[in-house]
């Protein structure tokens, strides 16, 4: 493999005259990306007028004002006095446009490699029959509708049509098991629950109904659940409480979508932080749709007629950044139920060959895992529909960037390094096509970000390791978290006054790159996947085996980062290699595969403070053999030499 140069992708001069992001700024007046990115964050309420007049938003009322601080930089009102809709602009707008209700708007791909695909006119015409059924089974307007859903066609048309009734909707991972469930349909207090019998993955059944009736059973708050056949399996269907998608959607009559303020919310997505108890973030028809849409369309350059697709699940945010994403922009956008190497590892350049994808969305993880087949599965596909790669998630090692850039895109395609957050709709930096590209890092603040690095006196650093800050508001920002604006102000606006702390280490060097470095708070990125060590402390400790337990995130060569769990047994219970399967079993039961950690070790005591918390970093270098930093804090320091032990068995 060749050594790359320092900037491994160049923009041609047609790139800088010709993407969307580059002509965008000649038409405002600016021939170089920096000069430009100051305006936008100077000016943001001029920065945000300008995106949705090219994005072509379409308003029912057209805003008064662009941005409101009255209420401070924690509580920005975007776009006030307009009214709009997302679903609108996602379809129903280009449904009615004869020169785009043909085009297609989504294509689904099944496990099995089922295929099915909607026009835009086919897809508008699907959310309004569902939209009517949501109504007519009493869903009101600012009601809570909770997803727990594969990635087929009608999670698409049930988030489109929950939209169009002014309803809002909070999808959960298709992963999750009961537990997990359950604590997220409480923290929604949603009465209305859409799911499926089941789904195929890997070829074998998946009963997500199973899951689902648990989790409802344990809150008895579940008034409807609306169910959709995948597998065949709607016996399992309760009276009385349950309706089939079949029966949900037989009223097909036209439904005009609703118009939204703009500050209405239309989303909520759980989050999880180090404290354990997931984070409803509140997005509304203003706010994400638009961020995603800049993002994909601007930065990312999809354009109508282009086809985007993300592999991922609509549980986390890039399911639906792809979904508003592509849809805003008239593009459209493939949903994959399987995974990227069954039945062969030839499967996702088979899916970017037979339905022609221009925009690829993967992660860091998904390349390492492939890189073990080498380039032979590529050999009987043409990927010459491709323009740009997009990776977010975690952070890149250089060796499967450089994998990903020579030998799949011949180092003519693009990486746009991409990484944000649920909390933000999208991206704080990337790779900007107007810019060079190096590899593994980023090459700008996307437009409209404030972004700068702080050290631990909250001066602004470079060259070194710093705190992730943004210093004005944007269009995407959560609106807090669903009924609980106390602890969004305190993970994200207590550290510094009107600054944001997004939690990640980054390292900003003098020509204007970055290098995220990793999480600067406890959360644990598996996959691409945030889980919060808390959590899945805490299904462990609902075990009767366990008195207390610590979680750790480990690196990992395929996933970048792997849950490790260190368990204090109750007294009267032994620390056996049966014990250890038990509780593995527990945790892949509770938090399903995706998430459950795969090591397990038992101490006498975990480190703990003064105040009796769990030390984790102590916990963590002691059992990597890493330079521990400030013990000062701990009570037990003896306990340290027993879990450096377990690193040498």
């Amino acid at each position: 493999m060749a050594k790359t140069t320092k900037a491994a992708w160049v923009p041609s001069e047609k790139i800088l005259q010709n993407s969307r992001l580059g002509s965008w700024m000649q038409k405002l007046g600016f021939s170089d990306y920096d000069s430009f990115y100051q305006k936008t964050v100077k000016e943001i309420d001029w920065f945000w007028y300008e995106a949705v007049k090219e994005l072509d938003i379409e308003w029912f009322s057209n805003p008064n004002t662009t941005l409101d601080l009255s209420k401070g930089m924690m509580y920005p009102d975007w776009f006030v006095g307009g009214r709009l809709n997302t679903a609108y602009n996602a379809v129903e707008k280009w449904a009615g446009i004869p020169s785009s209700r043909h085009r297609t708007a989504l294509i689904w791909e099944g496990d099995n490699q089922e295929k099915k695909a909607y026009t835009y006119e086919q897809l508008n015409a699907a959310a309004n029959a569902a939209a009517n059924g949501f109504k007519q089974l009493g869903v009101k307007r600012g009601d809570i509708i909770f997803l727990y859903m594969p990635m087929i066609p009608e999670t698409v048309i049930a988030m489109l049509a929950i939209s169009k009734i002014g309803a809002v909707f909070t999808p959960a991972f298709s992963g999750y098991k009961a537990d997990a469930l359950s604590t997220r349909l409480q923290a929604s207090e949603a009465k209305f629950v859409v799911t499926a019998d089941g789904y195929y993955r890997r070829g074998k059944i998946v009963n997500m109904k199973q899951e689902a009736d648990k989790a409802a059973n344990q809150l008895n708050s579940v008034e409807k659940m609306i169910v959709v056949e995948r597998i065949g399996g709607l016996e399992t269907l309760q009276s009385g409480r349950d309706i089939s998608w079949d029966t949900l959607v037989r009223d097909n009559s036209d439904f005009k979508a609703v118009e939204a303020d703009s500050d209405e919310p239309f989303m909520i997505i759980y989050t999880s932080g180090t404290t354990g108890k997931p984070k409803g973030t509140v997005h509304t028809h203003a706010g994400f749709p638009i961020k995603a849409a800049f993002d994909a369309g601007i930065c990312m350059d999809v354009r109508p007629e282009d086809t985007l697709f993300w592999l991922t699940d609509m549980g986390w945010m890039m399911g639906p950044f792809l979904v508003y994403g592509g849809l805003m922009n008239g593009a459209a956008i493939v949903l994959f139920e399987g995974t990227p190497d069954y039945p062969g590892p030839d499967r996702l350049w088979q899916l970017t060959e037979e339905h022609q994808i221009t925009h690829l969305g993967i992660s860091p993880t998904l390349i390492r895992s492939l890189m073990q087949y080498g380039t032979k599965p590529l050999e009987s596909y043409v990927l010459s529909s491709l323009r740009l790669f997009a990776s977010t998630g975690e952070p890149w090692n250089e060796k499967p960037w450089v994998w990903l850039f020579e030998e799949i895109g011949k180092q003519k395609i693009p990486i746009f390094n991409y990484s944000g957050g649920t909390e933000t709709s999208g991206g704080i930096l990337g790779n900007v096509l107007v810019k060079p590209i190096q590899p593994a890092n980023f090459n700008a603040a996307l437009p409209g970000m404030a972004v700068n690095v702080f050290d631990q006196e909250g001066l602004p650093v470079t060259g070194e390791v710093g705190e992730l800050v943004l210093q004005q508001p944007w269009v995407g920002m959560t609106k807090g978290f669903h009924k609980d604006n106390e602890r969004y102000e305190a993970t994200y606006w207590n550290r510094w006054e009107n600054t944001w702390v997004h939690g990640d280490w980054v390292k900003k060097e003098a020509n204007g790159y970055f290098t995220i470095t990793g999480r600067s708070d406890d959360t644990l990125n598996i996959a691409g996947k945030r889980i919060g060590p808390t959590e899945i402390e805490s299904c462990l400790v609902s075990h009767p085996a366990v008195a207390e337990a610590g979680v750790i995130g480990l690196p990992d060569k395929i996933k970048g980062e792997t849950a490790a769990a260190f368990v204090v047994l109750q007294s009267v219970y032994q620390p056996t290699e049966q014990q250890k399967e038990e509780l593995l079993f527990h945790l892949e039961n509770r938090l399903g595969k995706a998430l459950a950690p795969k090591q397990l070790y038992f101490l006498s005591d975990l480190p703990k403070t003064r105040n009796a918390k769990v030390m984790r970093r102590a916990l963590k270098t002691a059992f990597l053999g890493d330079s521990p930093g400030d013990l000062s804090a701990l009570v037990n320091p003896d306990i340290l030499e027993e879990i450096t032990s377990l690193r040498q068995k």
